[in-house]
């Protein structure tokens, strides 16, 4: 529980980085989600990630949304800046964040819910603009705060925990991130730490727009109609004199697989996700070409995952509003007010 709070010490054989921080340090609190969430196994991708790149915690700003992913940025990086914003807003908060205190690295994380639906324009803005930004989005495919609904980015013909058939096409938001000129661009799994640390490592050293999609398996909402041990079977034939709920524990899926070798992860409920990791010789430098790949792969019901897209020489917004190199907010009022003369330039220069 969140209340409880973890022990201070820290053992002195703790391996430290550049900087002299443990691992722990780059801890949260105790995470209330379900036992066995992917969304964890992120949480702890991202702490390994700022260790490992020697990241000082108080220079991390990490914003979320609304949603089990927006609640996921209390349990890494404690001393790190934050901001819980409303749902679907969290990129515009983290943008004018951006644009007085560039000095930061930022990191945003949401939910398919809050990203590919209610903020699919705030995302949408977010990214063209070039916001120097890591951006992860915790996809698993439904709403799971308010009891598994279908989200924007589930599949044609995926079945709810109650056996509705989704009838609407998907939101692929990488493909969307390419569209609209993300300059670094990847897919990954929670299982599958090997390749997802490192992908965050270069999120967060990246400048420019980083968009990471992160498949995420919910383990609340995977009871399989037919199971006599599921929820709704037991509610059924239960004469309850109270109504109580319980989530039972449930071990992280995890996967390692090869590049370019095509993956089955069977999920809780026996679901399959087919994986394919990209080729070594995968040519990340060409937006087209990923474009292309991954219309195909999906095509032949695959998803990809690793870097798919990347820029070395990205600008972000701040090199398209030609900002100062100081911080808006270090200017002092001697250098935001300007003396009359400018002024008046400026006021010629606009009749």
């Amino acid at each position: 529980m969140t209340y409880i709070a973890k022990p201070p010490l820290h053992h002195p054989s703790l391996e430290r980085n550049a900087l002299g921080f443990t691992r722990r340090d780059y801890e949260g609190r105790i995470s209330t989600l379900c036992a066995g969430c992917g969304h964890d196994s992120i949480s702890a991708a991202i702490i390994q990630a700022c260790f490992e790149i020697d990241l000082a915690p108080h220079r991390l700003a990490k914003f979320s949304g609304i949603g089990c992913s927006s609640k996921t940025p209390d349990y890494f990086v404690s001393p790190a800046h934050g901001f819980n914003a409303v749902h679907g807003r969290m990129p515009s908060v983290l943008t004018g964040a951006n644009i007085a205190a560039k000095d930061l690295i930022y990191l945003g994380v949401s939910g398919d819910g809050d990203s590919a639906s209610i903020g699919l324009g705030q995302f949408a803005h977010a990214v063209r603009r070039g916001v120097n930004m890591t951006y992860i989005v915790e996809n698993n495919g439904v709403y799971g705060l308010t009891k598994g609904q279908f989200s924007a980015t589930s599949d044609r013909g995926s079945k709810a925990k109650k056996g509705a058939e989704n009838k609407d096409s998907p939101i692929d938001l990488v493909m969307l991130a390419l569209q609209l000129g993300a300059t670094y661009v990847g897919r990954s799994f929670s299982g599958d730490k090997t390749q997802l640390v490192p992908l965050i490592k270069g999120a967060l050293s990246h400048k420019g727009t980083a968009i990471l999609d992160v498949l995420s398996p919910c383990v609340a909402f995977n009871n399989h109609v037919g199971s006599t041990k599921s929820f709704d079977y037991v509610r059924a034939h239960n004469d309850a004199v109270n109504r109580m709920d319980v989530i039972s524990p449930r071990a992280p899926i995890r996967a390692e697989y090869a590049p370019g070798e095509l993956k089955e992860v069977v999920q809780h409920d026996g679901s399959i996700l087919r994986l394919r990791k990209l080729e070594d010789d995968y040519d990340a430098s060409d937006r087209n070409a990923a474009l292309s790949y991954l219309a195909r792969k999906a095509a032949e019901g695959e998803i990809v995952t690793g870097l798919l897209f990347v820029d070395p020489a990205a600008h972000d917004l701040h090199d398209g509003m030609n900002t100062v190199d100081t911080p808006l907010n270090k200017l002092t009022d001697a250098d935001l007010v300007p003396p009359l003369g400018a002024l008046d330039k400026i006021n010629a220069s606009l009749r």
